[in-house]
């Protein structure tokens, strides 16, 4: 299986699905439930939530946030995260 993988270039697009669905186990429920929308798109994750405040907030952790999303990952799967 994980050679059909490799060898149909599916790595890369199930490294991102299992960021996505690492979202709200590495936020929090109450960080993951004030967010509307989350994807990537070339390499940066897009967040856009409901709230200034957590939104300001992740601003600041944003750094420790992608790395601990990426170790999740088990790859480098984003190298930047934008806030909505």
């Amino acid at each position: 299986m994980k050679d059909y993988i490799k060898e149909m270039h599916l790595e890369g697009k199930l490294n991102e699905i299992g960021l996505i669905n690492s979202w709200e186990e590495t936020v929090g429920k109450a960080i993951a439930s004030r967010t509307s929308k989350i994807y990537i798109k070339d390499q940066v994750l897009y967040v856009h939530l409901n709230s200034s405040v957590v939104r300001n907030e992740l601003l600041m952790l944003r750094q420790a946030l992608k790395e601990k999303l990426n170790e999740k990952a088990g790859a480098e799967v984003i190298k930047d995260i934008v806030l909505r």
